[in-house]
């Protein structure tokens, strides 16, 4: 929704891949999984995100018709 909202998700995903790399060359598949995890997590809270933004673009759009 804000750009503060934005960093950390990207923070969460570039952690994310940094623990998936790091667990590909240490052969830690939990560490890998987790990886995974963050960078999934992160999507799906960009996406979220997204929508929210995209229901606030249409309310506004609405009040302005009125």
């Amino acid at each position: 929704m804000g750009i503060g909202d934005d960093i950390a998700n990207n923070a969460k995903e570039a952690v994310g891949k940094a623990k998936e790399g790091l667990g590909d060359m240490t052969n830690n598949e939990d560490l890998k999984a987790q990886g995974h995890m963050d960078q999934a997590a992160a999507k799906v809270e960009k996406a979220k995100d997204a929508v929210a933004d995209k229901v606030d673009d249409v309310k506004r759009s609405m009040d302005d018709r009125s």
